[in-house]
This record gives C-alpha cells, sequence and structure tokens, in this order.
C-alpha cells in the first residue's frame, strides 16, 4: 500500500508519496500553476515509484489556510482521487506543516507561524512541537498584524515562521513586544512533511475521512473586491 500528500494552498506545489518504505517527493514554487503542475506531479510519482493509483492506502492534502484557488485545487484532487480508488482523507493544516518543518530543521520546541493572507491580514497560529507532535497554543485565526496573540509561548525564544513574516515582520514585533528569537520569512508549506504528519496520526488512530467529512478551511469568506470580482487570498 501506498501514501499520498499534496498541497496547493501558498505559491508552492508539492506532492510526496510513500511507497514500500521509500519517500517520493516533488516540489516547484510555481505561482498560479498549480492545476497545470498537480496532476503530473502525481502521475510522475507513481511511474518512479512503480505504483499504481489503486495502491494509495490515504492521501492527505493541505487543508488551508492559504490562498482560497490554492487550497480549492488541492482539496478538489484529493476528492476526486479518494473517489476514484476508494481511499479515505487526512486533512493537515498549513500551519502546522509549517511548524513541523521549522522546527524539525531548527530545533526549537515553540513556533508561531504566520501566512501571508492578503488584505493586510496574516494567518496566525503558535504550536509546541515535539517531532511530528503538535500543542496548538494560539489557535488558527486569520486577523490583521495588530490582533495576533502568541498565548503561553515565550516569543522571545520562539522560532517565527512563514511568509506573513515577511510581508508583516515589524507590525507583528511589534504587537508582540519582543522579536522571536528566529525569523524565517520565505518558508512555504511542503506535501513531504504532511505526509509524516498524517502518517504520525493514522499510525497513533486517527482514521482516513470521507471526502464529504474532509472539507478545507479557508479561516475568512471570500471578500469581494472593486470590479465584482473577489480576492482569491
Amino acid at each position: 500500500m501506498s501514501r499520498l500528500a499534496i498541497d496547493t494552498a501558498t505559491e508552492a506545489c508539492s506532492a510526496a508519496l510513500e511507497h514500500g518504505g521509500r519517500v517520493y517527493h516533488r516540489y516547484e514554487v510555481a505561482p498560479r500553476r498549480h492545476a497545470d503542475l498537480m496532476l503530473p506531479m502525481i502521475e510522475s510519482l507513481l511511474a518512479e515509484a512503480g505504483c499504481d493509483r489503486r495502491e494509495i492506502e490515504w492521501i492527505a492534502f493541505g487543508r488551508g489556510p492559504g490562498a482560497f484557488t490554492g487550497v480549492r485545487i488541492a482539496a478538489g484532487i484529493a476528492h476526486g482521487l479518494s473517489l476514484g480508488v476508494g481511499c479515505g482523507l487526512v486533512p493537515v493544516s498549513n500551519l502546522e506543516a509549517l511548524a513541523v518543518a521549522a522546527a524539525t530543521e531548527r530545533g526549537e520546541a515553540q513556533v508561531l507561524t504566520a501566512i501571508d493572507a492578503r488584505m493586510g491580514e496574516v494567518y496566525w497560529a503558535g504550536f509546541g512541537v515535539d517531532g511530528d507532535q503538535l500543542k496548538v497554543i494560539a489557535p488558527e485565526q486569520v486577523c490583521p498584524p495588530s490582533a495576533v496573540r502568541a498565548g503561553d509561548i515565550a516569543v522571545k525564544q520562539a522560532l517565527a515562521v512563514g511568509t506573513g513574516w515577511g510581508t508583516h515582520g515589524d507590525a507583528l514585533i511589534e504587537t508582540l513586544g519582543v522579536s522571536p528569537a528566529t525569523i524565517i520569512p520565505d518558508a512555504l508549506p511542503d506535501a513531504a512533511v504532511m505526509l509524516r504528519i498524517a502518517m504520525t496520526r493514522v499510525a497513533q488512530g486517527t482514521r482516513p475521512q470521507a471526502p464529504s467529512a474532509a472539507q478545507p478551511v479557508y479561516l475568512r469568506d471570500k471578500v469581494a473586491v472593486p470590479g465584482g470580482g473577489t480576492n482569491p487570498s
């Protein structure tokens, strides 16, 4: 059996496949090309692994928060594949994936994640991280930098990660009152990390969900913009 993870919620488009104890991986920063890239990525992984899609046991996907269009692409592809092969889904938070990746690389136990949400806001959350295990300390929210809260995180010793820190770093630091120990402003979520998180959860007893239950998380509704369109973030 195999396990697949995909993500398109930010500028990065990524997919990871575990098959026969080995992980196969694709990652490309390609804004606005996710819909064209994801299915070929998946087919490339299956071909490299010598795996048929009917062998997929479950599919993890980046359920958001992130760009509306990007979140919908990953969710739609995951749902379609799930129905096609008859497997379950494991939704994974993009903010959680950022936290686990950064903590693994840097060895920090507390992480403040921020993804640029456009319109002067960030997708925000704070986590305690131990390996692939997470404890939510500051719940996910979308808000202006002036409204973020760190909960019980010791900001001065924390790791800050995500594009929100690149766009709104000064404002976030002003709100928190102190700068985090390390800031990684260009980090993007990766399906390979989501695969690790999902495998850990399933091994601990989490059951993959039916497509009807595995829904994306936007944190805010689409917002109308002048000209009758909508903001895609």
